[in-house]
């Protein structure tokens, strides 16, 4: 049982908020209430607060219909939010199948829901009911899927978490975070508040009700107090994990190379270092964590490849590729159409697509990926030339050869790419645009000055540009 009495609760919640409003300076204040006993805890401690300091709260609840008792919990809610001239929304979401199950669906929606209420009302701040016994069972989960100093962290007393409300600018606070839910049901008591119970906290199939059932208060009767010192190790760990950020981010600015990174300074780091920074990179373009293993297979991989070996690792939402010694993240995208299989004995006989140009300023072709632009130009090919001759887009076969300006040699599509740097996964996804056997385009090179008109005879340049992937 937590220390705390209830009599310190007003003082202690009252003090985190005055450092939040300090902090955030909010007009506008949401809490997230499901009518349990945390949430109507906080609803009552934030009218209270609010209502002193001339602040707007609005109380906002989802609906999961998960339990018959659904539409009597948000008419719980809704009564008490007009018994204290508090605002009040709820949202209605439906769950869907998912590989993840129904508590990360639930939470997922739940959060996506109140980051659209937020918005909807002007909150710039949402407080969670979240105590010192949710972050024992946080920190505790965490330690048994062996997380590390990110997991063991626990939660943050206030942080922006746009991923899961769908909002930049919106901050999740948790002032209830050092009071413990013992001092919370005597707080409870003594205000006469009324709360209901959800009947699937009592499902044990649910690992944190496991946790909350059946492991702590074993903890509590032989390591009374233990949460508070959870908390401390929480705090811990947060101090730790702000270091290794701090790390990851210099060794980044260090390594980066026009969005890659520079393999050699990588092979330069102990494998710790290498892989704190790796994880960094990855958070930054909001990829899922990759675990332990996954990365020393990359770092494996980068450190015994030859130093020109063209490198590819699968992340289960992109690919890792070392080009020209730098580290690159790739999307993963589908094959287009009009792509060949090396595998298909009859691939170099496969034609591209036979098009005729009547002076549209662009045609699109799905089937490679994008569109081609035709436009007015001073250096180009004659447009009396060009429109009505049979053309062909396709991907390129080999042995293609392009001029691209008068002082410049005819050299091979490959070898002009090499020179422009052009990485060789995005090659195959290059169309070219030729008339019979004449090429005269090259998407990421340009066109073959060896078939431009001359002036005054209007003049048009192609231009392609890739769809999104």
């Amino acid at each position: 049982m937590s220390r705390s009495s209830a009599g310190q609760v007003p003082a202690t919640f009252a003090g985190a908020l005055d450092a939040l409003h300090a902090q955030y300076s909010p007009s506008t204040i949401a809490i997230a209430c499901s009518g349990g006993l945390d949430s109507m805890v906080l609803l009552d401690l934030a009218a209270a607060w609010c209502r002193a300091r001339g602040v707007a709260l609005h109380a906002f609840h989802v609906h999961h219909g998960l339990s018959p008792n659904a539409d009597a919990w948000l008419g719980h809610v809704q009564a008490a939010a007009d018994a204290l001239g508090v605002g009040f929304d709820a949202r209605r979401v439906v769950l869907e199948q998912s590989g993840s199950g129904v508590e990360a669906s639930a939470r997922k929606l739940r959060y996506r829901a109140l980051g659209d209420m937020c918005r909807a009302h002007g909150a710039t701040v949402l407080l969670a009911a979240h105590h010192l016994d949710d972050q024992a069972e946080t920190v505790l989960l965490q330690l048994l899927r062996g997380s590390g100093p990110a997991g063991l962290s626990g939660m943050d007393v206030a942080n922006a978490a746009p991923e899961l409300l769908g909002n930049p600018d919106l901050v999740m606070a948790r002032p209830l975070l050092g009071l413990g839910r013992a001092a919370l049901e005597a707080h409870a008591g003594g205000a006469g508040l009324a709360w209901v119970e959800d009947e699937s906290n009592g499902d044990v199939r649910y690992a944190r009700n496991a946790l909350r059932h059946s492991v702590m208060p074993a903890l509590a009767q032989a390591f009374p107090g233990f949460q508070e010192r959870f908390a401390r190790s929480a705090a811990h760990a947060q101090s730790a994990q702000r270091l290794l950020v701090e790390l990851a981010e210099t060794d980044l600015a260090a390594s980066l190379l026009d969005g890659a990174i520079d393999c050699a300074r990588l092979r330069g780091m102990t494998l710790d270092r290498a892989c704190n920074m790796l994880r960094h990179w990855f958070a930054l373009q909001g990829l899922a964590m990759p675990s332990t293993a996954w990365l020393l297979e990359l770092h494996a991989q980068l450190v015994e490849a030859r130093h020109d070996a063209q490198l590819l690792v699968t992340h289960p939402a992109c690919h890792v590729r070392r080009y020209r010694d730098r580290l690159h993240i790739t999307p993963k995208l589908p094959d287009l159409a009009g792509m060949r299989d090396p595998d298909d004995a009859g691939v170099i006989d496969k034609p591209g697509e036979t098009f005729v140009w009547q002076g549209e300023a662009q045609l699109a072709f799905p089937a490679y990926g994008g569109t081609l632009h035709i436009e007015s130009a001073a250096t180009g090919f004659d447009a009396a030339w060009l429109q009505g001759r049979p053309l062909v887009i396709d991907f390129r076969k080999g042995g293609e050869r392009l001029k691209l300006a008068p002082n410049r040699p005819t050299r091979g599509l490959k070898a002009h790419y090499q020179a422009a740097d052009v990485p060789a996964w995005e090659r195959g996804r290059l169309p070219v645009v030729s008339a019979g056997r004449d090429l005269l385009f090259a998407a990421g090179l340009g066109m073959d000055c060896r078939h431009f008109g001359a002036a005054p005879a209007p003049l048009v340049a192609l231009r392609w540009e890739s769809q999104p992937g």
